[in-house]
Order: structure tokens, then sequence, then C-alpha cells
């Protein structure tokens, strides 16, 4: 290999001198390959094995290789979801003296899928728009930072299952720009625009090619990314103004911020000049609420409504036990040795590369609660763990990851079973 390879990174990867850069992207022998669900890229991508892990290779430019690996490991900083970036490589020559583009590596995002996967005969309308939902809910959270996105696309972002819901994560930051000052009303107007531009085209596609439901209008779902954002975007910065003997409203809008899953850094209130109204500023920081206090309390790191869901069965397990006047990290310890724990450890290894083990056991509770409703009766936790296993995750197709020679560009369908989940947007 040519001496003039360069490859840059802040934790650099032995690994990655051992794959064959002096060929271009699109000849790289299939053994390398992953085949794994993408989606549609301006740039040729390709997942490809690295020891013990898939990262995704985008052949681009020397300068947005750099400016795209840059802005990824800020994002990360900033605790945003988004897409490990690994290295960039570049000073690329072929065995015959060729200049190959340079490319951008990321890590490959376990579990997750891009929309086009995300069906099975066909998306179905409550997918399509909890997908949205979940594509506002970046948005916001990236728009709370300063971050312009300007290419806003259910292309460009990844989806992850959290208790039945979906968490969306940034993959493309090629044309994002990040303003110390904050955005401006335009400019989140314009990625707003963007977004709805780009999902009404994306879904028209999946139209044409028979793989969206009949019930689905493209352009509906597009214009509910403009009211989810709309409505979540007030309920995060909106003031509010109401009379002093309501001050119970106070703790009622935190609860409502918290619900989100996000936490609140600073509340301004200010009294009224004839002192009879209070009105209430909150300062709202990055989201991850109940993902933070999970972590803090048991280690595990799972997704926002994951870490929503087991925390209140922990809560439960308090009350239940009489625990909830005794020290919660304690308690929480236990939870985790006791339930949390042995559930996982009694799936089927052959199992394991099905879901993440926080959705195992958010589904878990989910089937457990069904059958109870079923046999009007409390099920065992043991005995619906069995039921779970042997009649809804022994069906499932892996969403690890879905690796074995790529015989084609074609994007892969993976049968996804449809959980249902509440809508957020009835609670703001």
């Amino acid at each position: 290999m040519s001496s003039t390879l360069s490859i840059t990174s802040a934790v650099p990867d032995p690994a990655l001198l051992d794959l064959p850069w002096q060929l271009p992207l699109e000849s790289w022998p299939e053994e390398t390959i992953a085949a794994l669900p993408k989606g549609i890229s301006r740039h040729l991508v390709r997942f490809v094995h690295l020891e013990g892990f898939v990262v995704a290779i985008k052949e681009t430019t020397a300068e947005l290789a750099r400016r795209e690996y840059e802005m990824l490991r800020t994002l990360q900083r900033l605790d945003v979801p988004c897409v490990e970036p690994v290295a960039v490589v570049t000073g690329r020559i072929s065995a015959d003296g060729e200049e190959l583009a340079p490319a951008l590596v990321t890590r490959h995002l376990k579990f997750s899928l891009p929309y086009r996967a995300l069906y099975s005969q066909a998306l179905r309308p409550d997918t399509a728009t909890r997908l949205v939902d979940a594509l506002a809910l970046l948005l916001a959270r990236l728009h709370l930072i300063g971050f312009y996105w300007g290419d806003v696309s259910l292309s460009n972002t990844l989806f992850r299952r959290d208790a039945g819901s979906f968490a969306a994560y940034l993959v493309d930051a090629e044309t994002g720009k990040l303003y110390e000052g904050g955005l401006s009303n335009g400019q989140r107007e314009n990625d707003l625009e963007v977004a709805r531009i780009n999902i009404a085209g994306e879904l028209l596609d999946l139209q044409s090619g028979g793989r969206l439901d009949e019930a689905v209008d493209p352009v509906d779902i597009a214009d509910g990314i403009v009211a989810a954002y709309r409505s979540l975007w007030r309920e995060l910065t909106a003031s509010e103004t109401f009379p002093e003997a309501e001050r119970w409203r106070i703790r009622e809008r935190v609860e409502r911020l918290n619900d989100l899953g996000f936490d609140i850094e600073e509340l301004s209130i200010r009294k009224g000049d004839d002192g009879t109204s209070v009105r209430i500023q909150p300062k709202v920081v990055d989201a991850g609420h109940h993902s933070r206090r999970l972590l803090r309390l048991t280690g595990l790191d799972a997704g926002e409504n994951q870490a929503r869901r087991l925390l209140n069965d922990l809560d439960a397990y308090r009350a239940v036990r009489g625990k909830s006047d005794e020290d919660e990290e304690m308690v929480a310890h236990e939870w985790l040795v006791s339930v949390f724990e042995p559930v996982i450890r009694s799936i089927p290894r052959d199992l394991r590369s099905k879901l993440e083990p926080a959705e195992v056991f958010h589904q878990l509770l989910d089937h457990r609660w069904y059958l109870s409703q079923e046999q009007q009766r409390n099920v065992p936790l043991a005995e619906a763990l069995t039921s779970y296993v042997d009649s809804v995750l022994r069906h499932r197709r892996d969403e690890v990851t879905v690796v074995g020679p790529q015989t084609s560009a074609i994007t892969l369908p993976i049968a996804v079973v449809d959980d249902g989940e509440e809508d957020w947007r009835a609670k703001v």
C-alpha cells in the first residue's frame, strides 16, 4: 500500500490498515462487505467488517470528510443522537497510481434501521407517523443547541426502537452548521420546510414502488412533521402566564417537559406588576432526563422511552415491596440483580441479537400485561418470559446486524412487528 495513505482518527484502530484502500470502494471484495439495509445517499456508501464491529465507509472529498468528521465529534460531545465518527482516510492511491476518493468512516449504529427497511408488506400509517414524530424530536434537539441541518430527511436519519416508539439518529452532517448564538426563526423554518419537502418525496417514492399502505397520504405525513415540531418547540420554549393562585402549574410544566425527556436547567419566574399573575420561562437542556436517571441508578444505557419504562417498573418494584422510603440507589441495585439481569440472562443465546436488552424487557412487560388481561389473572414474570420467547422473540428478525455477502445494491427488506405507542403530541 502506498505510503501516502493517511488515516486521521481520535482513537486509531490498527484494523483500518488492513482494509483494501487501494481499491475503489465499489470494487471491494465481498468478504469485507457487511450486507446491511441502507438508505439513499448522494455518495457511495458501503458497510464493512472491522474487527468486532461494522463501519460505514462513504467516499467523498477530503474537505467534506474532515468537516463532517469534526461536526459529528462535536455533536457527540453535545450528547446529540448521531452516528460515531471513526476516521478520515485520504491519500488513497490505486495499484496503477490512480488517485482515489477520500473516505469518511463511521461506526454502524447497532439495532438501527433506515426508514426504507421499516416495513413488512407496506409502511403503515401509524409507523409512518411515528417515524416523522421521532424526526421532529431530533430536529428540535438539534435546533436547541443551535445546529442547522440543511438537509433534513428520512434518508439522512437512522431509527432505533425505543419502547414501542422510535428514536431518530442523525447520519449525514455534511450540510450542517453549528451557530453559537442559536438559530434564527428563519433558519429553523427553512430546516422545517426542507424536511417537509424531502419526506413527501421519500414517501412518494415508496408509494410508487408499492411499499406504502394505501391509507397513507405522503403529503399529510410530511405536513405532520411541521405540526409535531411546532407543538414540541412551543412546549420547550414558550413562556406561560397564569394566576398566582395556580402555582401548581409550574410543577406541571416541568413534569410535561420531563415526560418529553428534557431536563430544566433554569426556570425564570416573574410576578406581574399587579402581583396577581406569574410568568414562567423554562430554559431547557438536552433531552435524556430518564436515560440519565436510569444510568445513574443502574448503569443501564437505554433509549429515553425504554428508560422511562424500566424506571416505571423499578418504581413499581419499590412500591410493591414497601421500599419507597429506602435509599433509591440501593433499591435500584436490588431490582437490577433480582429482576432485570435474570430476565436478560434467561434469553437463549441464539436469540440475543434480536433486540437490545432494554427493548426486550419493555416488550416482555407489554406481553405480560396482555397475558394478564387475557387470562384475568396476574401472570408471573417467569411464565410471561417463557411465552414471550416462544411466541414473539423467536419469530423476529435480528436487528443487531444483518450480516452476509452483499449481492446487490437493493435495500434489504426487514420484517418489523409494528407495536403501537401513544402519540407524544397528545401530551403537549
